[in-house]
């Protein structure tokens, strides 16, 4: 029976996107398979071309396959990993590509802020802040390596969650309703932790994002996000 919604039976699209999507994540098709034709899933599925056809374009966009004209449709490889340049949980971007999200607490801690960090957030130098270092993993693959800071005055009971069932950017978000963000992206070669935090060489170019968020006129959170090159690619959509 045809799965039911409040607004109707689910789209034959979906039907065909579902299934394709849920073979991938259980490992029936791995990355760099052939996926079935579009003449395959138009008999299988008994819909139109163009259905199927769409039901391919969204999972490409989704960064879950890969379409080369005249050869056939691929299961991505892990590494193309695509994220839109706003402030979203990692760990429903995941979910969205029906992967597994795992977080490793390294760090979570009280510091006292340098000249350079306390400057960032408005406050003096030695004012109390909260410092975490967490690696997040895809389907058993490290990912990034988030190193943040925040401000108590806007997230008191940072130090008291346990990263590994929510992540810092579901909490922020919660508590201090974002209001701006500012990034910098720049390809640097990752530092001996995060190196030995993500598994990777010392040498091995990494995509590193810098990012500054506000709420309510406040400095929230100051984070480094270091991405390996070969895992990651940074996606950015701006609409007007």
């Amino acid at each position: 029976m045809p799965k039911k919604t409040s607004a109707g039976p689910e789209p034959q699209y979906l039907k065909v996107k579902n299934h394709l999507r849920e073979g991938i994540s259980s490992g029936l098709w791995r990355p760099g398979d052939l996926m079935p034709s579009e003449a395959e899933l138009v008999e299988q599925f008994q819909v139109s071309r163009m259905t199927v056809n769409r039901a391919l374009r969204e999972l490409t966009a989704d960064g879950l396959v890969q379409r080369m004209q005249g050869v056939g449709t691929f299961v991505a490889q892990l590494h193309r990993i695509a994220s839109t340049l706003t402030v979203r949980d990692l760990h429903d971007e995941i979910a969205e590509r029906g992967h597994q999200h795992e977080a490793r607490v390294h760090r979570l801690e009280r510091i006292k802020a340098t000249t350079e960090q306390a400057a960032a957030f408005g406050l003096k130098a030695g004012a109390a802040l909260f410092h975490s270092v967490i690696v997040h993993l895809e389907n058993s693959v490290a990912i990034q390596c988030e190193d943040r800071l925040v401000n108590p005055a806007c997230a008191p009971d940072y130090l008291g969650l346990d990263f590994t069932r929510t992540t810092p950017t579901h909490y922020l978000l919660d508590v201090a309703p974002l209001s701006e963000a500012r990034y910098t992206i720049e390809a640097l070669l990752p530092t001996p932790e995060e190196a030995a935090l993500l598994e990777i060489g010392r040498r091995d170019p990494c995509l590193v994002v810098k990012r500054r968020t506000f709420s309510r006129g406040q400095t929230v959170t100051t984070v480094r996000l270091v991405h390996p090159g070969s895992r990651y690619f940074l996606e950015g959509r701006f609409q007007p």
